[in-house]
C-alpha cells in the first residue's frame, strides 16, 4: 500500500478500511484487523472504522470491553445510526448485559426496521430477558425480511427449539 500512496496520512482511512473489509470478507482476518487498527490510527474518532473493528471483534468474542468501548464512541459520533446502535445492543447481549441490550436493539430496529439481522438480534435479547413470544414474534419478522440463508437456517432453528438450544448446539461443534 505504502508503494503506491506513499506515507498514509488522515486522508487515507478509507483505503485501510476498505482492505479490512474486504480480507474480513476473504476470511483473512489478522489481515483484516491490521488495515482497521491502521485506519484507526489515521482516524481515530471515524464511526465507520470504529464500529466495523468493535462489531467485528465482537462476533469474534475478543478483546469485548475494547470493542464495547469503540462502539460507545461510534454510538456518539452517529446516535442516530441503526447499524451502530445494533452493534452496541449486540455487544452487550455478547457480554451477559442483556437487560442492558433491550433498549438500544429496540432503538436499532426503530431506525431499520425491515432489516433481518437487526430484528434477529433483537429476538435473541428479548429471549434470554424471559420475553419469549416477543422473541418468536422478531424472529418471524426478520425472516420475512429475507435474511441470508446462513441465518434463515439458523432463526428457524430458533423458531423450532428456542436459542438456548441453538447456542448449546454450537458450542458442541
Amino acid at each position: 500500500t505504502q508503494s503506491l500512496i506513499g506515507k498514509p496520512n488522515s486522508s487515507h482511512w478509507f483505503l485501510f478500511y476498505s482492505l479490512g473489509i474486504c480480507n474480513e470478507r476473504l476470511g483473512n482476518w489478522p489481515r483484516a484487523e491490521m488495515n482497521f487498527r491502521k485506519a484507526l490510527d489515521l482516524s481515530p474518532n471515524q464511526p465507520l472504522i470504529l464500529n466495523y473493528l468493535g462489531y467485528s471483534l465482537v462476533e469474534k468474542n475478543k478483546n469485548l470491553q475494547e470493542a464495547r468501548d469503540m462502539i460507545e464512541k461510534a454510538v456518539a459520533a452517529r446516535p442516530n445510526s441503526g447499524f451502530i446502535i445494533d452493534s452496541l445492543g449486540w455487544s452487550l447481549f455478547t457480554l451477559g448485559n442483556f437487560e442492558d441490550a433491550i433498549h438500544p436493539m429496540e432503538r436499532a430496529v426503530e431506525l431499520m426496521p425491515d432489516d433481518p439481522i437487526v430484528n434477529d438480534h433483537l429476538g435473541d435479547v428479548y429471549w434470554k430477558v424471559g420475553r419469549k413470544r416477543e422473541a418468536r414474534f422478531q424472529w418471524k419478522r426478520a425472516i420475512s425480511f429475507d435474511p441470508e440463508e446462513k441465518e434463515l437456517i439458523r432463526i428457524r432453528k430458533k423458531l423450532d427449539i428456542g436459542l438456548d438450544k441453538v447456542q448449546a448446539e454450537e458450542k458442541k461443534k
